[in-house]
């Protein structure tokens, strides 16, 4: 999504107001748009202010992402405000950390609001990006610095090339050829600021997997593909098998091919590791006999996001403590004919995008709410449709050892179902797919090699 034509560089601003109210006034007093004066600007900013009682906006991060849906021709009308200070804001203390806040105004005809939502909230959720852009400058170089971020340019600090890093790339390529591999996986965080890729992989397409949406190349390399995965695991060959199940549904990879994958450790700045990945090997219990990575109902964005959530559960917990939860996702009238609530549904009441995974402020909600024993019922748009659910699905195939209910739950609903379920084991944080009543391990204990 090309986010930097929602703005221009006069609605991006110096905010001196020290409070959200006055902060909001000034960024609506730069949206000058006939449709918004006719629909009355003091109702915009109340609706805003509606929306903050109900649920905060603060990203963290030091970013607020305030939005209203307005009827407008155009689709979306951003606003950008700086304010170092912080601000002050109905006796929260949430608001002083808030460097940055980001105004969207939606079309109520913008039938990708929720996505869009979600593009700004991964690029400035980086804490990379909130850090530089809040560095001493003038106005006019945060502007340049907010059009190249959202342009998906940021300007990271250059690293000096390195030998190994030139001489893997070469060997990655004679390996990718000679084993007929269509494609080569680079993974970003191996790199503190811009990626080093000295070389353009000739015949074959080049994805590049990264937390911040896309990441500044240096050296003159060429990306086919941009791959955000949002919450990368501590082990390198969990990380793969995430990465390559969203090119799988995003329609990247085929299940037949074989893709070459190039790393190291985070941070590092050094390529050390490469790895030839045989796809439908890899995902075989996907794939058998099979013809659907995913459910038809379920969009590939839902997956995704649910499946960012679930990482991030499986490696940081709750609190501080280990959570175990499952999220069963698409074909919602079957599998609710299979459940039955075994407490007052949370969700029970809300908008459909108040309750859609897809918006990123339902994040904190979900894992509020992964305590709760049960599964969470998702439909393949994203609108949670319960939580704290008992599945009594027929069939119940046979598992390995040591899993749980939770686990025989998700297998047994995916067997019976056209669904697609996502458990996080709270003894072990492992992250397990299940799909057709089979199972892939997404996250756990490093398999095979150093990678």
């Amino acid at each position: 999504m090309h986010l930097e034509r929602f703005i221009t560089k006069s609605r991006i601003v110096e905010i001196t107001s020290k409070d959200l109210l006055g902060a909001l006034e000034e960024l609506l007093s730069v949206c000058d748009v006939e449709e918004l004066e006719q629909y009355g600007k003091k109702k915009l900013l109340k609706e805003l202010l509606d929306r903050e009682h109900t649920i905060t906006t603060n990203l963290g991060n030091g970013v607020a992402l305030p939005h209203v849906r307005v009827p407008m021709k155009r689709r979306y009308i951003m606003a950008i405000g700086r304010c170092p200070e912080g601000l002050t804001y109905d006796g929260s203390d949430d608001y002083r950390d808030v460097k940055l806040v980001l105004l969207l105004l939606a079309s109520e005809n913008a039938r990708n609001y929720l996505n869009a939502l979600a593009a700004i909230a991964g690029v400035f959720q980086d804490k990379r990006v909130v850090e530089r852009l809040m560095m001493p400058g003038t106005l006019n170089d945060f502007r340049t610095d907010i059009k190249a971020t959202l342009g998906g340019d940021p300007q990271m600090p250059r690293q000096k090339p390195t030998r190994i890093n030139r001489l893997i790339l070469r060997e990655a390529e004679k390996i990718a050829m000679s084993a007929r591999c269509r494609s080569v996986l680079i993974f970003g965080d191996t790199f503190a600021g811009g990626v080093e890729l000295t070389r353009s992989f000739k015949d074959l397409k080049t994805i590049l997997v990264t937390q911040a949406g896309a990441e500044t190349v240096e050296d003159g390399g060429k990306v086919t593909e941009f791959l955000p995965i949002r919450s990368f695991s501590h082990h390198r060959m969990s990380q793969l098998r995430s990465a390559i199940l969203i090119g799988l549904t995003r329609g990247i990879f085929e299940p037949d091919e074989l893709i070459c994958c190039v790393g190291g450790l985070p941070q590092s700045n050094r390529f050390d590791s490469i790895l030839v990945v045989d796809v439908a090997r890899e995902f075989q219990t996907l794939f058998s006999d099979k013809s659907h990575t995913l459910p038809p109902s379920l969009r590939p964005e839902v997956m995704e996001r649910v499946l960012a959530i679930a990482m991030e559960l499986g490696l940081e917990g709750r609190e501080g403590k280990k959570v175990g939860c499952l999220f069963v996702l698409g074909d919602t009238q079957k599998v609710l004919e299979y459940s039955k609530p075994l407490v007052l549904n949370p969700f029970y009441g809300y908008r459909e995008e108040d309750r859609n995974v897809l918006n990123p402020f339902m994040d904190e909600t979900v894992k509020e709410f992964s305590s709760i024993d049960g599964a969470f019922i998702i439909r393949g748009n994203g609108v949670i449709e319960a939580a704290g659910t008992l599945l009594r699905a027929p069939e119940y195939p046979d598992l390995p050892g040591g899993l749980g209910a939770r686990h025989a739950a998700a297998a047994a609903i995916t067997k019976s179902t056209r669904s697609l379920a996502i458990v996080v084991s709270e003894s072990t944080g492992q992250v397990t797919l299940f799909s057709h009543g089979d199972m892939v391990s997404l996250l756990g204990h490093p398999v095979g090699g150093n990678f």
